[in-house]
């Protein structure tokens, strides 16, 4: 796993956003379109990517892209 991919990955969960809005840093909270159905579809993008279970809070705690990333990456060790 790296970052890029995981950013991607991330990316695709967005019908509406511009990909050019998405890097590392970008607070996903503060993005229109963020929502609880689109935390449910970066859950399963993770658990389906990634093996990973992320649970609400987690989602809830992180703010930014890179911060999930490490979560992910974390768990993945």
């Amino acid at each position: 796993m790296n970052a890029s991919e995981f950013l991607n990955n991330f990316a695709n969960q967005f019908d509406e956003t511009e990909l050019s809005v998405f890097n590392l840093k970008t607070n996903f909270k503060e993005l229109n379109e963020w929502s609880s159905l689109t935390a449910l579809s970066v859950m399963a993008m993770i658990d389906d990517e990634y093996g990973i279970m992320l649970s609400g809070n987690e989602i809830n705690i992180a703010n930014t892209i890179e911060d999930l990333f490490k979560l992910v990456e974390q768990k993945n060790k």
